[in-house]
């Protein structure tokens, strides 16, 4: 019932297949604009265990400046055999984030801008409340990307503007957002900047914020100690 979610390993090892990417692999992402769709779709292929995916830096734009060739044939792959090999380390449930709110094992980094997170600003989704999960530290994720959005810092900028958020390398951490997309961009930047592998809490903000008794609050993150 949420939006944007995971399918079952069996689905997309169905579709992967039927695009004819196998095993063997290499996938290189791309979008018209934006990284967060790239990004998304770089997670989804590590969840069911693919590591051999890239993301083509700048995207299609970037691509076209540079004088690379362009065409408009779709395709008609053979369909091959994708085996997925699913990777819980990778996602978090509600109730693995309910958990930790307890025993703050695990840090966790939202991708919405402040004033979603803070709560001062109107959420998107419809019915959703306002505020963050309890204990989280807030990281826009347009804060992250370059010039024109297509490209993330270089990996020195990223990891301060981790540390500033008040990100621990030491700590394992779940990245969230508004769907669990933009989430994937922070993800994306630890990977870029050499740190730990991020997990993503799925459901994110569609879930969490949804009306009931899960914990809110509301205002700027407070620092760890």
């Amino acid at each position: 019932p949420l939006p944007h979610m995971l399918p079952t390993q069996e689905q997309f090892a169905a579709q992967v297949g039927a695009l004819g990417i196998g095993d063997r692999h290499m996938v290189v992402l791309y979008a018209g604009a934006g990284l967060a769709g790239p990004a998304r779709v770089w997670w989804t292929f590590r969840v069911f265990g693919h590591d051999s995916v890239r993301i083509l830096d700048g995207g299609l734009a970037a691509w076209k400046a540079a004088g690379g060739p362009v065409g408009t044939a779709v395709p008609c792959p053979a369909p091959v055999q994708f085996t997925p090999r699913f990777r819980p380390d990778l996602v978090r449930d509600r109730s693995q984030i309910l958990a930790n709110i307890e025993t703050r094992a695990e840090q966790i980094l939202d991708a919405r801008a402040a004033g979603r997170f803070e709560g001062t600003a109107a959420e998107p989704w419809p019915g959703r409340r306002q505020g963050h999960i309890p204990g989280s530290l807030n990281l826009d994720n347009a804060t992250l990307l370059a010039s024109g959005g297509g490209s993330l810092l270089p990996p020195d900028e990223l990891r301060a503007r981790f540390a500033a958020a008040g990100y621990d390398a030491a700590k394992p951490v779940v990245t969230s957002c508004g769907s669990g997309i933009t989430a994937c961009i922070l993800a994306l930047a630890l990977h870029r900047a050499g740190l730990p592998d991020a997990a993503v809490y799925d459901g994110s903000w569609a879930e969490w914020g949804l009306p009931g008794d899960l914990p809110v609050e509301t205002g700027p993150a407070r620092q760890p100690d």
